[in-house]
């Protein structure tokens, strides 16, 4: 850990999911981080250790670290998303750990959504399988921008790189269909710490990179669209107080691009100009600004500004359009109404819209389309239009993933019933 505050609280943060078949070892692998980078208190690990000896296991299940819920630990599955932090001396780090089951797809979307990387890890013994497709389809689908592939168990198949090898090649085969930009490869045993923080004596065939260290040190610094600039307004902020009597700035999250002090902007949808006369965040004023910072803009003109409204450059400028072409994950137990009426949030702007055509689902199994049988259940994904009530200011979500997300949701029980990717 980083003594001086300022130094741990200004360290870059990775966000990461597992994924994997069931049995694959997720809950393991992510104790066996948490164990091995010394990040789990002491009565922590004494509890697991009584827990471990109560089930009769011979070694200490770090599993039970993340499986937090009951039937998670007596079932010996994940079914919820758990969420987990820890941090070394060079990076912080939030682990989603999403279930390994086809029942549970919404969970591994849900944990996905925000990950810079994804760890998707490979039984040595059983290779590739459905889920492993599955969910790489699902990390190419939601544009994560880096994969590993751990390939655990590798003490089980006594360490042969022949395996390591044969799965490699076949995931290389396999992932050529899809859009991710990077994936590693990394042969790993969760049980026994094999390469996972420390080098193993038992592949000393692997010339790359422990897990631990491609997490300390891939590069994400460009993950995030820094060219179009993009900022939805989420409130006004306007004291009106003695001290500052004509306080008028815009306050929300930086979805993309680099504002400073002096630019030239417009506001969506009015299309009014103006030029940014200062920029405030909690720290104090800065004169430059990026995603996915906070911060509150100042304006030179008084425009009216509302939540919902976005400031651009007058050069580069978003998608404005009321028909949105998107790939959807269903997320509630009641089927998609064809032509029903739902709520739609995107970024900072509320709307409402009616769902004008299910084009078809995806059977993310073998990647195919079915066009012939359309009902949107519970965990399935299907591209679909819908036409909002008002225009949103978007971009693809290959190009920017928070201008081009959305939410739906059922405005009589304000349940989120899917997410959306904007084509």
């Amino acid at each position: 850990m980083v003594s001086n505050s300022d130094g741990y609280l200004n360290m870059e943060l990775l966000r990461f999911t597992t994924a994997g078949s069931v049995d694959d070892g997720k809950s393991t692998l992510i104790g066996r981080l948490l164990y091995d980078s010394k990040s789990i208190f002491q009565d922590q690990m004494e509890a697991i250790e009584k827990a471990s000896i109560a089930k009769g296991e011979e070694h200490v299940n770090l599993a039970l670290l993340t499986d937090g819920l009951r039937a998670e630990r007596e079932q010996g599955i994940t079914i919820d998303v758990a969420y987990r932090y820890f941090a070394t001396p060079k990076r912080k780090f939030i682990i989603a750990d999403t279930p390994g089951h086809i029942q549970y797809t919404r969970n591994m979307v849900t944990g996905a959504s925000t990950a810079h990387l994804a760890i998707i890890l490979i039984d040595a013994r059983k290779g590739i399988v459905e889920q492993t497709r599955r969910h790489s389809f699902i990390a190419s689908l939601l544009q994560i921008p880096h994969l590993i592939i751990c390939i655990n168990k590798m003490d089980l198949v006594d360490y042969d790189q022949e395996v390591f090898d044969e799965i490699r090649q076949e995931f290389k085969g396999f992932a050529s269909k899809l859009e991710i930009q990077d994936i590693r490869f990394v042969p790993i045993s969760a049980l026994n710490g094999d390469n996972v923080v420390d080098r193993s004596k038992n592949m000393d065939w692997h010339e790359g990179p422990t897990l631990m260290y491609l997490l300390e040190t891939i590069h994400i610094g460009s993950d995030r669209n820094h060219v179009d600039c993009r900022f939805p307004v989420q409130s006004v902020i306007r004291p009106q107080s003695a001290e500052h009597p004509d306080y008028r700035g815009y306050a929300g999250r930086i979805a993309g691009g680099v504002f400073k002090t002096g630019d030239e902007v417009m506001v969506l949808p009015s299309g009014f100009t103006s030029t940014i006369e200062a920029i405030d965040t909690f720290n104090g004023e800065v004169k430059e600004a990026f995603a996915p910072m906070s911060v509150t803009i100042r304006l030179e003109d008084e425009i009216d500004i509302s939540r919902g409204d976005m400031i651009v450059r007058a050069n580069n400028k978003p998608e404005v359009g009321q028909d949105l072409d998107m790939m959807i994950c269903w997320l509630s137990e009641k089927a998609l109404v064809p032509n029903g009426k739902y709520g739609i949030r995107h970024t900072t702007k509320d709307a409402r819209c009616i769902i004008k055509e299910v084009r078809y689902k995806v059977d993310i199994n073998k990647l195919h389309r079915i066009e012939d049988y359309k009902e949107v259940k519970l965990n399935d994904i299907a591209r679909i239009t819908v036409r909002t009530t008002a225009p949103l200011f978007y971009d693809s979500y290959r190009r920017n993933r928070i201008t081009g997300s959305v939410i739906l949701i059922d405005e009589a029980t304000n349940e989120t019933v899917a997410a959306g990717l904007i084509r």
